[in-house]
């Protein structure tokens, strides 16, 4: 009898134990997003694409959800650095994470080692806009569309080398895919921040580059750099006179996007929330106007499954370019 009364406390404590659990995770999803101010993970520089958007979108988040957005940017290594902080940050729907095709879809596709796994540590919420990079070079190279820049580079070979936001970037696999169909020679420069990259345009140590189409575009306008084509299924909206490389013959990667996250094991009514806020912020007809005078050509509103999805998909294409390209990082 003491046995048995022993262990009906034991499995009496256990029950209560676990309502417990329950019944404070679901009193802090029932709060969310009231108790604290939400952080917003940028693997970007500020001013590079991603951090223009992420401000954009998360200041009306903010104000849906009544609670302070802040940002943190952590750049670095095309954005593995900013994915792996959230992917182990805790998930309580209070570290969101707004990053780019670039670093979710690419980097898997070509770094096995990763310090985190794309689709098992981070949960899609919502997909934001859809469009390519640009591939800008300064005027002092002379030429004005991809036949021209592919002709210049034949006649000096390994003469200059071309810029991206780094490692495993979008702009890498895509030049690296234009080598090997053209075979070209011209060495890759990666850098920390797209700051970085323009800087260096403007300074002379750099001439080549592929760019977010977002940052570059005061400096395009006032002639400083020569936007020679652009990557995806469409052209930009702030640069419609910019043909796509497929226009000039030139297929070279997947449409780009921007997206936001969270840890993996965040309730789902919180990503739901999250998804139908930053929908409605995409829909709204004083908003498209913003983001299309920022180059972002389309606006799918999807689910979290179907962002998903086109991750998946996304991944797969990479890894193809990857592999006709011979890129490969350990």
């Amino acid at each position: 009898m003491i046995r048995n009364s022993k262990l009906g406390i034991a499995g009496w404590l256990f029950s209560a134990a676990a309502l417990l659990q329950f019944t404070h995770a679901t009193a802090a999803e029932e709060s969310w997003p009231a108790a604290h101010p939400i952080r917003m993970v940028i693997p970007a520089g500020a001013g590079a694409g991603t951090d223009i958007f992420a401000r954009l979108i998360g200041t009306r988040l903010g104000q849906a959800l009544k609670q302070t957005i802040v940002y943190d940017n952590k750049p670095g290594a095309n954005g593995i650095i900013g994915n792996d902080s959230v992917a182990k940050a805790a998930a309580d729907g209070y570290t969101l994470l707004f990053s780019n095709a670039s670093a979710v879809a690419v980097n898997p596709a070509i770094q096995p080692k990763l310090p985190y796994q794309t689709l098992k540590d981070l949960v899609p919420i919502a997909q934001i806009g859809a469009g390519g990079v640009l591939l800008v070079t300064t005027p002092d190279v002379g030429v004005g569309d991809m036949k021209g820049l592919v002709r210049y580079l034949k006649s000096n070979p390994g003469k200059l080398g071309y810029g991206t936001w780094g490692m495993g970037s979008t702009g890498h696999l895509s030049m690296e895919a234009l080598k090997a169909k053209e075979g070209l020679n011209i060495s890759h420069v990666p850098y920390k921040t797209m700051g970085q990259v323009l800087t260096d345009l403007q300074g002379g140590t750099l001439q080549i580059a592929f760019v977010d189409a977002s940052s570059p575009l005061a400096l395009i306008k006032a002639g400083k750099l020569v936007p020679l084509g652009v990557t995806g299924s469409q052209r930009l909206p702030a640069l419609a006179g910019v043909p796509t490389m497929q226009e000039q013959g030139y297929r070279l990667g997947a449409d780009g996007w921007y997206g936001l996250f969270a840890p993996v094991g965040t309730p789902q009514a919180v990503v739901q929330r999250l998804n139908s806020e930053v929908n409605r912020i995409l829909a709204a007809p004083d908003m498209r106007p913003v983001l299309e005078a920022w180059n972002l050509s389309r606006f799918p509103i999807k689910t979290p499954a179907e962002f998903a999805q086109t991750i998946r998909e996304d991944l797969e294409q990479w890894k193809e370019i990857a592999t006709t390209a011979h890129v490969t990082l350990e």
